[in-house]
């Protein structure tokens, strides 16, 4: 998956471009669609995990 993928608004795609970063977190791909549907969310990784 990717950050387009995720349908983040075009600013934030062009600063995590202007960061080098091109693919999303697992935690990330799986936290931010219920972010964007507006519901609460709660997510635990362990450190170090990528």
């Amino acid at each position: 998956m990717t950050f387009e993928q995720l349908q983040l608004i075009p600013p934030i795609i062009k600063a995590i471009a202007k960061e080098n970063y091109t693919r999303p977190t697992p935690i990330q791909e799986q936290a931010i669609p219920p972010v964007l549907a507006g519901r609460d969310l709660f997510g635990l990784r362990p450190d170090g995990d990528r």
